[in-house]
Order: structure tokens, then C-alpha cells, then sequence
């Protein structure tokens, strides 16, 4: 396939391109800046720019990976995110559709952070009493910021144009893979690989895994024809598990993998004291046939 991987220059676009072109597709990315990965230097933003790399390509998929993302909100206005993440999916869902056009699926990388509102992120000071499991059922969506608003606004143009169209789309809500460290209140700051390895119980996959996961779902798309998926490594908690791990999360992860205190005790690592939410990836493995490679088991096998 001819496949246009938006934001081709980022940490996702540099991993997914390559591990495209393994399979001998021919892929053309669009990105501001300049890359290896990255053949046509411009904006989703501009209507032009993908109308050209649409047409002038052939183009047939498009996974659209671009966004200003959560740190951007520290460096770029509120307009920007609406420009890139919303009137961006716009302008490529429009082409994609447009008379004479080729592409026949779209793939959206999204994220988990839309899925989170302030009462979720404040957990125990919000009054919680247990960790919140989070699937695609989770209801209503209330997000807490700037980029989650915008992603959640594409995601809608993205149903629209299923609906309108008939377009096949694919939604990909990612939980973090990005190199940048932490934020979390909770977070480990005497090291940040710390912080990450705990990530992969409940809210981290490896770019890697990331980019396979849009291989799935770009091998799906024309046969599910639209839906969303949480996409991150599986974790080893039941929903039973909930109330415990907002209380005392390392006696729980204990249970499940008893050899890991000592493994932490090594580096001078802790686990969080609790847990306040668990992204459930159960309907990607079921629809997509698709499962991370890496989640905290292999985390302590390298540690070993």
C-alpha cells in the first residue's frame, strides 16, 4: 500500500515508518520538521499541503499520528492545538474522502489522557475509594485539558466521516510511550526509569509496541470499519483488584510477581503506594489480535 504516516519526524512516526516499509509498503511521511522518515516537510494544518501529498501520491491509508501533545500546553496556545489536532484531522478525513481520492482506510492515533477528568486524576483527595478500570465503555468523557478536548473533537470528526462516508477508521487510544520524563504527582524522582517500569502494570507500552499496534490496524480497518481501542501493555490486574491498589499497591503487585521487591531493593527502587486508575486493553487483543510484547513481567525480566 501507498500509506501517508502523518507526523513523521516524532518518536512514534520515526519507529512506524521503518517497521512499514519492512513490510513493503511505500510511505510517504508528512511532518513540519525535517527527518530521515519524513518526505513532504509541512502542516496537517494546511489544506494544501495535504491535498497535494494526498493526490500527487496515490496516497491509499492514512495513519495520522501528528498532534501537539500534553507538553505542548506549556509552549503553544489554545489555537494551535485546535489548528493541528482538529482542523488537521479535518483537512486529511476531507481528502481522504474527496472525489478521485484512493485511500480507502484511516487509522487515528489517540490517547488515553481524554479518557482521564479531574475527579480521575485527583483520586483519593477526590474522594475515590478505589482505582478506576478503565475500557472504551468509560463514561462520560470529561477531559481536563486543552489537548485532551482537541483530541476528543477529532475523534468525533473521525465517527462523522465513518457515518457520512463510509470511510473505515480505526482509533487508537495509546497510553504513554514517550521518552519524556513523568509528570505524575506520584511519580519517582530519584529515577525516572523507575517511574516508567511501575508505568507498564497500568498506563505504559514501548514505541515499538505502539507502531505494531497501527500494523494491526491498518491490517483491520476495511473489516471492522470503525471503532476505538485502548492500546497499552496488558496489565496483570483483575477489576477485584481495584480497591487494594488505591490503598496499598505494592502489597498488591506482590501477589502477582513476588521476586519483584528484591529486583527493586537492588536499584534502590519503590513501587507507588497507590494506583489510582487501570487501562484495560482487552478489546484490541480480542478485535485486533493484537497484544504489547512488553509489559512489567518482561520489565523484571530485564532487570534480572
Amino acid at each position: 500500500m501507498r500509506i501517508l504516516v502523518t507526523g513523521s519526524s516524532g518518536w512514534l512516526g520515526q519507529t512506524l515508518v521503518p517497521r512499514l516499509v519492512r513490510d513493503g509498503h511505500q510511505v510517504i511521511g508528512l511532518d513540519p520538521l525535517p527527518a530521515l522518515t519524513t518526505d513532504v516537510v509541512g502542516s496537517v494544518a494546511d489544506r494544501a499541503v495535504v491535498r497535494r501529498t494526498v493526490r500527487d501520491c496515490g496516497v491509499e491509508a492514512i495513519v495520522h499520528a501528528a498532534a501537539r501533545h500534553k507538553p505542548h500546553i506549556a509552549t503553544h496556545g489554545n489555537s494551535e492545538f485546535v489548528a493541528v489536532n482538529v482542523q488537521g484531522t479535518l483537512n486529511l478525513l476531507e481528502e481522504a474522502v474527496a472525489p478521485g481520492t484512493t485511500v480507502d482506510r484511516f487509522v487515528f492515533t489517540s490517547t488515553t489522557s481524554l479518557m482521564i477528568s479531574q475527579k480521575i486524576r485527583d483520586g483519593k483527595a477526590s474522594g475515590a475509594e478505589e482505582a478506576v478500570w478503565i475500557d472504551e465503555t468509560l463514561s462520560p468523557l470529561e477531559p481536563r485539558n486543552i489537548y485532551g478536548v482537541t483530541k476528543r473533537a477529532a475523534e468525533e470528526l473521525c465517527r462523522l466521516f465513518n457515518h457520512l462516508h463510509g470511510l473505515p477508521v480505526l482509533i487508537l487510544r495509546t497510553s504513554r510511550f514517550f521518552p519524556e520524563a513523568d509528570d505524575m504527582a506520584h511519580a519517582i524522582v530519584q529515577s525516572d526509569d523507575n517511574t516508567k517500569a511501575n508505568e507498564f502494570l497500568f498506563r505504559r507500552l514501548t514505541v515499538e509496541d505502539a507502531a505494531e499496534a497501527h500494523v494491526a490496524a491498518l491490517a483491520k480497518a476495511k473489516e471492522i470499519g470503525f471503532d476505538t481501542y485502548i492500546v497499552s501493555a496488558m496489565t496483570p490486574f483483575a477489576r477485584g483488584d481495584c480497591r487494594a491498589l488505591l490503598v496499598d499497591a505494592p502489597a498488591v503487585v506482590a501477589r502477582y510477581f513476588p521476586h519483584y521487591r528484591a529486583l527493586y531493593d537492588k536499584r534502590g527502587w519503590t513501587m507507588f503506594d497507590s494506583i489510582d486508575r487501570v487501562y484495560d486493553a482487552g478489546k484490541a487483543v480480542r478485535d485486533l489480535g493484537f497484544t504489547c510484547k512488553t509489559g512489567f513481567a518482561e520489565v523484571l525480566d530485564r532487570l534480572r
